[in-house]
């Protein structure tokens, strides 16, 4: 059947459809920071529905927000053509600019922050705020090279196994693995703690039943917001928990000066710390063993 005069056949209007479909599935997905220090949940919550209705106008598609009361903080994350596009929409609804806008991936914002439908949704804002916890088996390459490949991959997976162990008990998330150690993502502070303690008592056991090679492991923890002044999502909370767990000891769990306070709160014990000069961070970080749990 012939197209009437001026209007596009089935064909075209099909090809139409399918172009602004792709173009709206492979849209940018960002993540933006407001410092809104003395607004309630209930404000931020207004905030996002006016955001949510009016995102249509701007092509942006708005997923989850999340807000830190204490800090004065507010998140949210959308598909957007561009991070411009996300600033229209905020201005144009209650002029809440944001003062940070980061490109992110989805896989890392449901591996750090959790899924989508855990966030809030619409009406309830949930802390962002997340402690990282990275791990490294000790001479890995040396236990590679005395015991060969194969050897090596079934204590690898026996590692992993106590580790993941660990998480699902503490209700963790692995964000990924890093060949010879995992990183991952935790709620509260306390969690990661206690994970990393159940981590080291896991390989503790295992050693104490006499399994050789012995299987050793570095922790370093710290927190933070999601975009803070760098590029990639939670960047210098994951740098500084990686540069931690580098500088610890075989069998020890090291965590920034934050986690040490948050935790001495909840029950856990630590050193007196020392001051260490980490790659990547202008002048020396007070860091801190954890010891137990004091009660």
């Amino acid at each position: 059947m012939a197209s009437l005069p001026g209007v596009p056949g089935v064909a075209s209007a099909r090809r139409r459809y399918d172009h602004v479909r792709r173009r709206r599935i492979q849209m940018p997905l960002f993540m933006d920071r407001h410092d809104v220090p003395g607004v309630t949940a209930e404000q931020v919550a207004q905030a996002h529905l006016a955001d949510l209705d009016m995102g249509a106008k701007f092509g942006v598609q708005f997923l989850a927000y999340w807000f830190d009361a204490d800090q004065g903080e507010a998140f949210c994350l959308a598909k957007a053509p561009t991070g411009d596009s996300l600033t229209a929409v905020h201005k144009a609804t209650h002029g809440l600019i944001p003062n940070e806008i980061i490109n992110v991936s989805e896989d890392n914002v449901l591996r750090l922050l959790g899924r989508m439908s855990e966030t809030g949704g619409e009406t309830r804002a949930v802390n962002p705020f997340r402690t990282i916890l990275f791990t490294d088996l000790q001479a890995s390459t040396s236990i590679l090279q005395v015991v060969g490949q194969a050897a090596f991959m079934v204590l690898l997976t026996e590692h992993d196994l106590i580790i993941r162990r660990a998480l699902v008990a503490s209700r963790g998330r692995e964000v990924k693995h890093t060949g010879d150690g995992i990183m991952a993502s935790f709620d509260e502070v306390a969690s990661a703690l206690q994970c990393s303690m159940t981590i080291q008592a896991g390989f503790e056991a295992r050693a104490a039943e006499g399994q050789t090679p012995e299987l050793r492991v570095r922790i370093g923890i710290a927190a933070g917001e999601p975009v803070d002044h760098n590029d990639d999502l939670f960047g210098s909370t994951v740098t500084l928990a990686s540069r931690i767990c580098d500088a610890a000891d075989a069998g020890r769990i090291l965590t920034s000066d934050l986690v040490r306070d948050l935790g001495i709160e909840r029950g856990f014990a630590f050193d007196d710390g020392r001051e260490l000069v980490l790659k990547g961070f202008s002048g020396s970080i007070r860091v801190f063993e954890l010891a137990a749990r004091a009660h």
